[in-house]
């Protein structure tokens, strides 16, 4: 492989700005960097990629994703890119007339927002396939929209008992309606036909694919396991790495299953060493601690409040007490496995920390981390930096979208509101800040995300609230958000040799087609990329 020099543009070296520089690869590592006005001796037989301008910087990391899922949904029934029930209903039927051999139609990637209170109906489904089931999860994966045809065959009926951790929607009788929460989905999922390998691998060839060219260069997977209806991704990760088709750097973080407790753990032993190979190690545990404050699951310190402004009995799901919490995470510190934790509201981002200050600090060269973090109560930002747990942010959702607008504020209350995403507070308290996108929940592509953590309002979408800005007090600068995209998310994964240009690191990198650092803060998120590189080698040209 020749060496290649990469000129006329500017860097981020994952921690700065490094303004006008030029970089060295060969054999897959950087070899030499030039900045500050200096440049590179020639170099025999190396070929010179023009960065025309644009920024080079370390390959994007995502810290929180899941690759083969979001990847299936692309070859499914793909509604991530519509945003009306009426766009979603015409594409159902498209789809189902395109596959009639197909005995359910799935796929998913609804927007709540599109619907009265975020809960969909069958009887909209049932509109255009009335014959075959449907199980379509929504964006977030917390909730699922089904027809009549699906609930017959679950034997769904006004007499079914919500289930642990779930509920149904129903209408005024008590007749299920058409949204399954958390839990129930898996009435429906259960009965699923079985996915075949050749399905995954094109699941993960284009989740793959799809992130290269959003520049992601690494990756941690976050749900290793069987999970709502999907089959375990780590034995199509692990087909990648022994045929050589995995091209990310990836962990894989397995899934703690909440029903059964310290005694798993032999399994996931196994299973880490059997997993790991190649670009694929699976060395993180992932535990969902609560659900999402858009369906009221999420572990809030006090009730959710009604449409009128008054409390409600409802506090979200704990999905594990706090005991059993503090014993997972403990045990798994002990046999040397990162955790990575789910926690969207106050209670249980506050139990989550618990559970890691109960653990000690013999833990912290683990790099556990907590994700989403959409409540964070004040008193609880410097226990990240003091407990050493990095913050792992979803930037993108920072903003006054619809579903923030409808669906969250109205039943948080004017001073909760103001806990929301509080990444700027989190990074003052010292907090160590790492990206993800949690795709296919929402866009993987980190300049949208930038744009959000920078700007606090969406780059292409003014949202309901216009221009203005989501808390701008909790804005990031753009070499903070970068740093948490790049360096932070290697670090993260335990790769200390990436997310970083200087001598000696690997050559992932990203080639972005304009400078973020010189242009306006509000075109951020009109940055695209040009080339994304792993060890050297292209593996994206725009």
């Amino acid at each position: 492989m020749p060496a290649t020099v990469f000129r006329n543009g500017t860097l981020f070296d994952g921690h700065r700005y490094a303004g006008p520089g030029e970089l060295l690869v060969r054999d897959g590592l950087v070899a030499a960097v030039a900045t500050g006005g200096e440049h590179l001796e020639a170099t025999q037989g190396a070929q010179e990629v023009d960065l025309a301008g644009g920024l080079l910087a370390p390959g994007f990391v995502d810290a929180h994703v899941h690759a083969v899922q979001g990847g299936l949904e692309r070859t499914r029934c793909d509604l991530s890119g519509l945003a009306t029930r009426e766009e979603y209903l015409a594409e159902v039927r498209r789809y189902a007339d395109a596959h009639p051999e197909r005995p359910w139609i799935l796929g998913g990637g609804w927007a709540m927002a599109a619907f009265p209170g975020g809960t969909p109906l069958a009887a909209d489904l049932d509109a255009v396939v009335p014959d075959r089931p449907l199980l379509l999860p929504n964006r977030d994966h917390h909730g699922a929209w089904v027809n009549t045809r699906a609930l017959e065959l679950a034997g769904i009926t006004r007499h079914t008992p919500d289930p642990p951790h779930g509920h149904l929607e129903r209408d005024a009788d008590g007749h299920p309606t058409g949204t399954l929460h958390e839990g129930a989905m898996e009435l429906v999922s259960r009965l699923l036909p079985a996915v075949t390998e050749a399905e995954l691998d094109a699941g993960l060839a284009a989740g793959q694919a799809y992130l290269h060219a959003c520049g992601i260069t690494g990756w941690q997977d976050a749900i290793i396991g069987a999970y709502a209806g999907m089959d375990d991704p780590g034995p199509t990760y692990r087909r990648a790495a022994e045929r050589g088709t995995l091209t990310g750097h990836v962990v894989g973080a397995l899934w703690w299953d909440r029903g059964r407790g310290a005694e798993q753990l032999p399994d996931l032993v196994a299973r880490r060493q059997d997993y790991t190979l190649g670009r694929f190690r699976a060395t993180s545990v992932k535990i969902m601690q609560d659900g999402v404050a858009e369906n009221g699951t999420a572990a809030l310190g006090a009730p959710y409040l009604d449409r009128c402004g008054h409390a409600t009995g409802n506090t979200g799901h704990s999905f594990l007490p706090p005991a059993a919490l503090a014993e997972a995470v403990a045990a798994l510190s002990q046999a040397r496995f990162q955790v990575h934790v789910h926690a969207i509201g106050d209670r249980g981002v506050r139990e989550t920390l618990d559970a890691f200050e109960a653990a000690g600090p013999d833990m912290r060269d683990l790099r556990h981390h907590v994700a989403h973090l959409q409540l964070v109560h004040p008193d609880d930002l410097a226990r990240f930096a003091t407990l050493g747990v990095a913050a792992n942010i979803q930037a993108l959702w920072a903003c006054l979208d619809e579903q923030m607008v409808d669906l969250t504020l109205p039943f948080l209350g004017p001073e909760r509101a103001t806990w929301q995403y509080p990444f700027g507070g989190l990074h003052r308290a010292g907090a160590r800040l790492v990206a993800g996108s949690d795709w296919p929940v929402s866009t993987p592509d980190p300049l949208a995300a930038l744009h959000v953590a920078v700007n606090r309002r969406a780059h292409d979408e003014p949202g309901r609230a216009g221009a203005e800005p989501f808390l701008p007090e909790q804005a990031l600068d753009l070499t903070t958000a970068m740093a948490a995209a790049t360096s932070g998310s290697a670090w993260v994964n335990h790769r200390d040799d990436a997310g970083v240009l200087r001598p000696g690191a690997v050559g992932d990198l990203v080639v972005l087609d304009r400078d973020p650092f010189t242009g306006r803060a509000d075109e951020i998120g009109a940055t695209g990329v040009a080339s994304t590189w792993v060890e050297g080698r292209p593996v994206h040209q725009a």
